[in-house]
């Protein structure tokens, strides 16, 4: 099995960006029909818009075989500690980067002092809810900005030991 290790980089880091990318197209391409039909548009891009200065960590799984194959990423939402932009490249899923790049999250939220953290994701990504539920997420309401501005998202909550 290939080594991969979990490094904090910057929210800017190219390779980072470049993941980020990666995800981009995906989503638009699972998405593209929810947001061709939404009344507000422009309020679901907004919504998964996010600000630099709200990051509070960026973390990517380097493959020593392959380099960068992954990416997640931690913001500040309304006192709240929110998982966002997590990928890993198709040729890498099933493989364990996914929970690699979850654990270092919540260890840095938890050491941070975060008792939770929560994210949100959508109807067109089963296996993402199936990870998330297997690493003891546990289902609540939609939150906002998605409420309203997305509605058919599925959002979570961790509590953190």
């Amino acid at each position: 099995m290939k080594k991969i290790n979990i490094e904090a980089v910057p929210w800017a880091d190219d390779r980072a960006v470049s993941l980020r990318e990666v995800l981009q197209e995906d989503l638009y391409r699972r998405y593209a029909s929810h947001l061709q039909s939404s009344p507000d548009r422009e309020a679901a891009l907004n919504a998964l818009s996010m600000s630099p200065d709200d990051v509070l960590a960026t973390v990517i799984a380097i493959s020593e075989e392959s380099g960068p194959v992954g990416h997640a990423a931690l913001r500040s939402l309304n006192g709240e500690w929110e998982v966002k932009r997590v990928v890993v490249l198709e040729s890498e899923r099933g493989k364990g980067v996914a929970r690699l790049l979850m654990a270092k999250i919540e260890e840095i939220a938890r050491r941070n002092g975060a008792s939770r953290v929560i994210l949100q994701t959508g109807d067109e990504q089963p296996e993402a809810v199936a990870l998330y539920l297997r690493l003891g997420y546990q289902p609540i309401p939609v939150y906002e900005p998605y409420a309203t501005a997305i509605p058919f998202s599925s959002c979570f909550e961790k509590r953190l030991a």
